[in-house]
């Protein structure tokens, strides 16, 4: 990849990284049967899930992601 300062091309390999990793968290879910680990798997994965929408946001100029937005009320 060619060095960039731009963060829209980092932003996509994030989110991507971000998601497969979701992905194969989802798959392992079903091959473990210790509750505490399917657990911490399921909420890694509504993290994750989380963290690549705000990355969608992101790349879509969403308002929050504006120059001069406020953060959201109770932060």
């Amino acid at each position: 990849m060619e060095k960039t300062r731009d963060p829209h091309p980092h932003a996509a390999r994030i989110k991507a990284q971000l998601a497969e990793t979701a992905q194969h968290i989802r798959e392992d879910l079903v091959r473990v049967d210790d509750l505490q680990a399917k657990a911490l798997f399921e909420t890694t994965r509504e993290v994750l899930a989380g963290l690549v929408k705000a990355f969608e946001h992101y790349q879509a100029g969403a308002p929050a992601w504006k120059p001069g937005a406020s953060p959201p009320s109770g932060a």
